[in-house]
């Protein structure tokens, strides 16, 4: 099973690599969710979460009171749990192979997605599961995704603006030769 993490600085480009990959898995099932960022008038007040089933929720906003807080932003736990995680959980618990092998796209493992106690559960199960995944992880320190990138099982892939382009392809080569 293949498992990458594609580490990289806010703005880079994470988000945009997994849309690219999603859109060439071929008829592999695509399983998870990417986040966006949420624009009035040329400036940043949130952050949605858009599974990759085509369902949407606002997670992160200047105007949510939180708790939690990540940075100016409240967090709206209830999106996770609502969008991301039923999306998550329908991972098959035994191994597929094939050409509809099921893929689990995460954008991304950041401070507000982990903020999700059931998120932090259902992503540590996933790397334990029966399943290729890629995730796009922070470059900051955090306990939980130091841990993930430590594993033996585990490519991490730095992303820069010199690898951004090639690099969706490159993923989907490797994630469609695995099935």
């Amino acid at each position: 099973m293949v498992k990458i993490l594609v580490e990289g600085r806010p703005g880079v480009g994470k988000t945009t690599a997994v849309r690219a990959l999603a859109g060439l898995l071929g008829d592999r099932t695509v399983i998870g969710f990417t986040t966006r960022e949420m624009r009035e008038g040329g400036t940043r007040v949130g952050f949605a979460v858009d599974t990759l089933d085509g369902r949407h929720g606002v997670l992160a906003h200047v105007d949510f009171p939180g708790p939690p807080r990540v940075g100016r932003y409240g967090v709206d736990l209830g999106v996770m749990e609502e969008l991301a995680l039923p999306a998550l959980r329908t991972v098959p618990s035994r191994p597929a192979r094939g050409p509809h092998a099921p893929v689990v796209l995460i954008d991304e493992l950041g401070r507000m997605e982990l903020a999700c106690p059931g998120f932090q559960e259902a992503v540590g199960s996933l790397f334990e599961a029966p399943v290729d995944l890629v995730a796009t992880v922070h470059v900051h320190r955090d306990p939980f995704t130091d841990a993930l990138k430590k594993r033996a099982d585990v490519k991490v892939i730095h992303l820069s603006a010199a690898n951004r382009d090639a690099l969706p392809a490159e993923l989907a080569a490797a994630l469609l030769e695995s099935r």
